[in-house]
């Protein structure tokens, strides 16, 4: 049996990590590189041991970078989210922390021109999964991407160089509206009936409330992973929503066929909370508190995408986020504080002048060349 290399970089991206490769360095067949993926992160065991997976959904992640395919961007990005116990390979999203990494690669690689002489360069990756222009403002020092800073983002000890992510007309890149659904819906499954909001802003994304739930929305990260009934409610409202926008035949099969998209959300007005690490989060210092399932499971903090969603259903009027976060009628820009298991997050969003979609969303992230080599793939 022969052993195949294949040249790549780890990246951690805001609160992800993931291994990326540029696409010229990968088979062209999807089910060929799609071997490297799972094999290369050992998507087959939770545990990941034979891989460089990391047991959760926020570090089993690949990205494909590859030269611009549009006049209007530097270059290409490919997301693809990896599964932890499942040999899963899903690119239908996007993912909005690994767009800092991505950022990073396309200069450490040199894949764009840009002034060694200026203290920033901006980034303009295409991305292939959501078909949306992603700005991406990298810090430089003597030629080079700035390795140090003081910026402190939630969810990551270390602080870093500020890197500024902001997606353009974010709406509608899987489903080609913004609001395909309306701007609320009903779902009726076998433990009763829902009232959501299904928005397709950067990745698509359910929300429910908390108190539909039988939720307040401080719970402990803990304690809502232990309620194996509340994941799978949950779980049932998402397939029943994947269903109705047509990225699953059926509910029963809906998890096997979309995976990592679209996520649900549980959404609660801003109160007083403890973070996993013991920290007591004030509720004047949130608009709207989360929890997120990602890949059927409580995400630590958030996946960044979500967050850019979840910031901007915060201002669209009718939706339920709007309607339980701290009130922002009549607001077309704003920074969103978002109040997740680790701590808050600031997102930036703007709707059009209509006030009825999104302009762009962003925010701000870290992110860190961890190591570069060769991964080993046994081969037939």
């Amino acid at each position: 049996m022969a052993l195949k290399k294949y040249p790549c970089v780890v990246y951690r991206g805001g609160t992800s990590r993931g291994i990326f490769f540029h696409k010229k360095d990968l088979p062209v067949e999807w089910e060929a590189a799609k071997h490297i993926f799972l094999t290369g992160m050992d998507a087959y065991n939770p545990s990941q041991t034979d891989g460089l997976g990391g047991t959760t959904s926020s570090t089993s992640k690949v990205v494909i970078m590859s030269p611009a395919s549009r006049d209007d961007a530097d270059v290409n990005y490919n997301f693809v989210q990896i599964g932890v116990g499942e040999p899963v390979a899903d690119a239908k999203g996007t993912c909005g922390n690994l767009m800092a990494g991505a950022g990073l690669f396309s200069v450490d690689e040199g894949m764009l021109p840009f002034d060694a002489s200026a203290s920033e360069v901006t980034v303009r990756m295409y991305d292939t999964n959501i078909n949306k222009i992603i700005n991406v403002t990298i810090p430089l020092e003597k030629g080079v991407a700035r390795t140090k800073g003081d910026y402190h983002m939630p969810g990551i000890i270390q602080k870093g160089p500020l890197i500024k992510i902001a997606i353009m007309n974010p709406g509608g890149g899987k489903t080609g509206k913004t609001l395909p659904l309306g701007i609320t819906n009903s779902v009726t499954t076998v433990d009763g009936t829902f009232t959501v909001t299904f928005a397709d802003i950067v990745n698509p994304l359910v929300f429910v409330e908390a108190k539909d739930l039988g939720l307040t929305g401080t719970e402990s990260s803990a304690a809502f992973s232990a309620d194996a009934g509340l994941i799978k409610r949950m779980m049932r409202i998402r397939d029943d929503v994947a269903v109705k926008i047509g990225m699953a035949e059926s509910v029963e099969t809906a998890y096997q066929e979309s995976p990592a998209n679209p996520r649900i959300v549980a959404v609660a007005p801003p109160q007083d909370y403890v973070t996993t690490g013991g920290k007591t989060v004030k509720a004047e210092d949130a608009d709207v508190l989360i929890k997120v399932l990602s890949m059927g499971k409580l995400h630590r903090t958030s996946p960044a995408s979500a967050l850019y969603c979840i910031a901007a259903a915060c201002l669209l009027p009718g939706s339920i986020a709007q309607k339980v976060a701290r009130k922002q009628e009549g607001i077309k820009d704003k920074v969103i504080r978002i109040g997740h298991p680790e701590g808050v997050v600031e997102v930036r969003a703007s709707l059009t002048d209509d006030g009825k979609d999104v302009l762009s969303v962003g925010t701000d992230r870290t992110a860190r060349r961890i190591m570069q080599g060769e991964l080993c793939i046994p081969e037939e």
